[in-house]
């Protein structure tokens, strides 16, 4: 059961992103690299300052070192795929679109030097090789997102009438594939018990604000880095727990998806209703 639920949020996500490739453009992929930057506070705040918070963390939090080296796992799998579904009612897709793209393509390279130095913080003697990282991102991402960037170049009319609704179908079914996952394996979170995942959701909430600070004056880029930082690529995730003994597979899913939704759900509807009560003041300016 649990192989099919885990093949079923596969699809879903690939689906998702197929959609979202149906939404965008061309100038959507290359907004944040006209925008240098904003391109250079982006990758500052994932691939650098998130890390650096998660060790932190694991320094000076007295935690057992499976959750240290899963905080760390998940620290460094940045490039998250279904940042502009998140982000569908600001007005910040472009820019969430172009971030993901420039993520995924530079999480190739340095993910595995992340990890080259995690597997020398816990003397794990392996190596996580760019052509693995690669592989999941095609797979995953690359191959979907250009194969709905194709139907929308091919039928315009076509992809922009059904990308929303199967933006919708999609996440309904990866919705309901994570929670049955959650239900199947609920005897998992005695695994993460009390510190572990105070510890997440304190890492989840440092990135939230990092991104928040380094996105800039605009407040839908702030709130797409700040929710680009507190979400984590499960995919690559996954790849490189396997390498340590400590995070289970299992038990990092299942951490990850409720600290992302206890984290990120509330400011997502904090920022809607900070758009709401501007809107009004922008009208009448």
């Amino acid at each position: 059961m649990t192989e099919v639920l885990l093949l079923l949020v596969k699809i879903a996500v690939a689906v998702l992103i197929l959609a979202i490739g149906m939404g965008a453009t061309v100038a959507d992929l290359t907004y944040v690299w006209r925008r240098p930057g904003l391109l250079l506070r982006s990758l500052l705040a994932m691939y650098v300052l998130v890390p650096l918070a998660a060790l932190l963390l694991v320094k000076t939090w007295p935690l057992a070192p499976g959750v240290k080296a899963a905080l760390l796992v998940l620290a460094v799998s940045a490039g998250p795929p279904l940042l502009p579904r998140k982000l569908q009612r600001f007005g910040s897709n472009a820019y969430a679109f172009s971030l993901v793209v420039t993520s995924s393509l530079l999480a190739i390279v340095i993910v595995p030097a992340w990890f080259a130095l995690l597997a020398w913080h816990f003397g794990v003697s392996t190596e996580l090789a760019a052509i693995d990282v690669a592989q999941v991102m095609a797979k995953a991402f690359l191959l979907p997102l250009a194969l709905g960037m194709l139907l929308r170049a091919v039928a315009p009319t076509l992809s922009e009438r059904v990308a929303d609704r199967v933006l919708a179908l999609a996440g309904l079914g990866l919705t309901l594939a994570r929670l049955a996952l959650l239900v199947l394996h609920w005897q998992l979170f005695s695994a993460l018990r009390g510190p572990g995942m105070a510890a997440l959701v304190v890492l989840l909430l440092l990135a939230l604000a990092i991104g928040h600070l380094l996105g800039g004056p605009h407040p839908d880029d702030r709130t797409a880095l700040a929710i680009a930082c507190a979400t984590r690529y499960i995919g690559v995730a996954v790849i490189v727990a396997t390498a340590f003994r400590g995070p289970r597979t299992m038990v990092l899913l299942a951490a990850y998806i409720v600290a992302s939704a206890v984290v990120s759900i509330p400011h997502l509807q904090w920022r809607r209703r900070r758009t709401r009560a501007e809107e009004p003041m922008v009208k009448g300016a």
